[in-house]
């Protein structure tokens, strides 16, 4: 998925979070697992992107790597006579990999974010400053690669110090330039696979408020999304291996998207303002730029990316136009002449056209997956259910942010539970396509976002 800026500071004061206690409650689940009699889980590999690879709180450690679904899937296929997974572990002197968010503190009931700085995988940077992680090259099973798209998986260069630094430290010095994701994933000896690729095609688009700025924030059509995923998928089955594939989750229903309303800049903004003058008006609006109108008051469809409260912009009167670079007095996002930029909001018309390509692409995942008799981990539904709220073991279950469980301090990737649920969607899918009986992963022993 999307690779996030890692000093990010999260959230002004707007709406107080109330942190609920984590518990984890002693619960005897059956996990036993059956013997496969027509699946060969032996050399299982697993394919994907950040969410394959463990990746949370806008970065990969080892510990998430260890916590990865594809590894808590494949401890449940070793009970039903599944080989080794191997995975692509940072060294245990650097174990916080790419560095990643933690929760520090809670002020006035605020979180108040910290990046991890030390035992870093980093061996150096780029011409352009960007990291490059410490080269794993032994053998492999878990290929999950953060920030990869499908359609990038079929671009040479993508490997390359100029390209995604995650594939970039998976590949030996002696890599070809022109070597690719999709070659470097199915030349791979596997007897099983899972598929989890696509929602980086629409989530880099969304998450940049459906501004285009470069390769990775692009919306991918349904006519090149059904070529690269046939494609993988043949490459993949080529010796007609059994696997399961992923649908894409409703991105926009992530806390990256619902936790900054309109309601909630508003009340902040009120706030701020009646601390100045008690007497003043309050403010009724907040002011976004979208692409068919130069600026119009926000509804509650509109979404606000999570990282729009932490840049501290609402009501400045300091900031410089992008375009004229001249001082805008007017308070940022609280007057017509001043309007928050597209790249913050997803707004209404934005948001359905997402949702509606997730749908589509949704629809050619399952078509593709039934051509090759394979199992659907039905992420979306699973999403969905999250969306509504639920409970498990015990536990609830919501997309709500830190306290839902589900979602790291990113709003985007999970947290180690949010992992273990979605490898309980895999192996339901698994069980019920090819009449296995995989065990369940406890969900219960692993845990949500970690509290200070």
């Amino acid at each position: 998925m999307k690779r996030f800026q890692k000093n990010i500071k999260l959230y002004i004061g707007f709406a107080a979070i109330a942190l609920a206690a984590s518990c984890k409650p002693s619960i005897d689940l059956d996990t036993k697992g059956g013997n496969p009699e027509n699946v060969d889980f032996s050399k299982y590999i697993a394919v994907g992107n950040s969410l394959t690879s463990g990746y949370a709180n806008s970065g990969l450690s080892l510990k998430g790597q260890e916590q990865s679904f594809p590894n808590m899937l494949a401890q449940e296929m070793k009970k039903v006579g599944g080989g080794e997974f191997l995975q692509p572990y940072f060294p245990a002197e650097n174990y916080n990999g790419s560095g990643f968010l933690y929760l520090k503190a809670l002020v006035n009931g605020q979180p108040q974010l910290g990046t991890v700085t030390d035992h870093l995988a980093i061996r150096g940077q780029t011409e352009d400053k960007k990291p490059l992680y410490i080269k794993y090259t032994g053998p492999i099973n878990n290929l999950g690669v953060p920030g990869m798209r499908l359609d990038m998986a079929f671009a040479p260069g993508i490997g390359t110090t100029k390209g995604n630094p995650y594939f970039e430290r998976l590949l030996p010095d002696n890599a070809p330039v022109t070597t690719t994701y999709v070659d470097y994933a199915t030349t791979k000896d596997h007897t099983f696979f899972s598929f989890s690729l696509g929602n980086n095609d629409v989530l880099g688009y969304a998450t940049n408020g459906a501004v285009t700025t470069d390769a990775t924030n692009t919306l991918i059509s349904e006519q090149d999304f059904a070529r690269f995923y046939t494609g993988f998928i043949t490459k993949l089955t080529s010796k007609e291996q059994k696997g399961v594939v992923a649908t894409i989750p409703d991105v926009t229903a992530v806390p990256y998207f619902t936790t900054v309303t309109r309601q909630a800049l508003l009340a902040a903004a009120n706030a701020a303002l009646k601390a100045q003058d008690p007497n003043a008006a309050p403010l009724t609006d907040i002011y976004i730029k979208t692409k068919t109108v130069p600026f119009r008051p926000a509804t509650d469809k509109d979404m606000f990316i999570l990282p729009f409260s932490s840049a501290g912009l609402l009501g400045r009167r300091d900031l410089k136009d992008p375009v004229t670079g001249i001082v805008n007095p007017a308070p940022y996002g609280l007057h017509p002449a001043n309007p928050v930029g597209d790249n913050f909001v997803l707004d209404e018309a934005e948001a359905k056209m997402v949702q509606d390509r997730i749908v589509a692409l949704n629809t050619t995942i399952k078509q593709i997956a039934d051509s090759k008799k394979l199992a659907v981990a039905d992420i979306y539904s699973f999403l969905n259910k999250v969306k509504s709220g639920y409970q498990i073991n015990g536990i609830a279950i919501s997309n709500k942010y830190i306290t839902g469980n589900i979602f790291s301090l990113d709003g985007v990737h999970l947290t180690p539970m949010g992992y273990a649920i979605m490898a309980n969607v895999f192996v339901d899918a698994i069980n019920a396509k090819y009449s296995t009986k995989l065990g369940k992963v406890n969900v219960s022993q692993y845990g949500g976002v970690a509290l200070p």
